[in-house]
């Protein structure tokens, strides 16, 4: 299928797990993509396992407006228009109490989770094509509480405030803005906090988290890729401003 044919799409966290597995996808759909991470040598390794043709890579931190700024201009001066945004950037931090969360970890998760997405919006919505689409990722700690990820799940529940106001917004160019909410999924960000949560034994950790999905396991990364490429494409035309939720049916049991 060529869901994306002739698309340019730019996604930050781009090597990460779900930032990669979507990337997979979406070049097997026909599209040109911009990846965005924080660190060189992942971003090459990424395309490298790509292995796609129209791949290419911007360098930044997504928590500054510079640097922002330029891997907008890098994906302008490299495919020519922006379709597509996949705000996907983002960081565990800590496992701790709220009592004993460390004030720069605090900062740190806001600055990439929360001002990150914000700063995303802000500098890629005004180059964005009319009638593109915007997926923000939140995640089941955007709709409910876990305790001991308190930075976290503040900012995964203020993005889906920032996406219901650029929804409103951009309304008017046909643009669309939703969030995602993955919950667990098999790559490096759980297993960071399972060990946290449980050092001697994530195992246990893990076994917890399934525990509380009705499927009784994590979602693989493509399996949260195939719902951005829903809502990357035209099959997703009059959906905005809202919440997809993918979850296994943890956020109701």
């Amino acid at each position: 299928m060529n869901l994306l044919k002739n698309k340019v799409v730019l996604i930050t966290g781009g090597s990460g797990g779900i930032g990669k597995a979507t990337a997979k996808l979406f070049a097997a759909n026909g599209a040109q993509v911009m990846l965005v991470g924080s660190t060189e040598s992942k971003l090459k390794q990424t395309i490298e396992e790509l292995d796609f043709p129209n791949i290419s890579y911007s360098v930044a931190d997504v928590s500054r407006s510079e640097d922002t700024k330029r891997y907008v201009s890098d994906t302008l001066s490299r495919f020519g228009k922006i379709d597509i945004f996949f705000n996907n950037a983002g960081i565990e931090g800590e496992s701790k109490p709220i009592e004993a969360y460390s004030e720069k970890m605090f900062d740190r998760v806001i600055e990439v989770n929360l001002k990150g997405v914000w700063l995303g919006c802000q500098f890629v919505l005004p180059k964005i094509s009319d009638g593109g689409s915007v997926i923000i990722t939140s995640s089941v700690a955007g709709i409910k509480g876990f305790k001991g990820l308190g930075a976290y799940v503040a900012s995964k529940h203020a993005v889906v405030g920032i996406m219901r106001v650029a929804a409103l917004e951009n309304a008017h160019r046909n643009i669309r803005v939703n969030t995602i909410h993955p919950g667990p999924v098999h790559t490096r960000m759980m297993r960071a906090i399972e060990k946290q949560i449980a050092p001697d034994n994530p195992k246990e950790a893990q076994k917890g988290f399934e525990a509380a999905i009705p499927f009784g396991r994590y979602a693989e990364a493509n399996e949260i890729a195939e719902t951005v490429l829903f809502l990357a494409s035209d099959q997703s035309a009059y959906i905005t401003g809202t919440t997809q939720v993918i979850d296994g049916g943890m956020c109701i049991a």
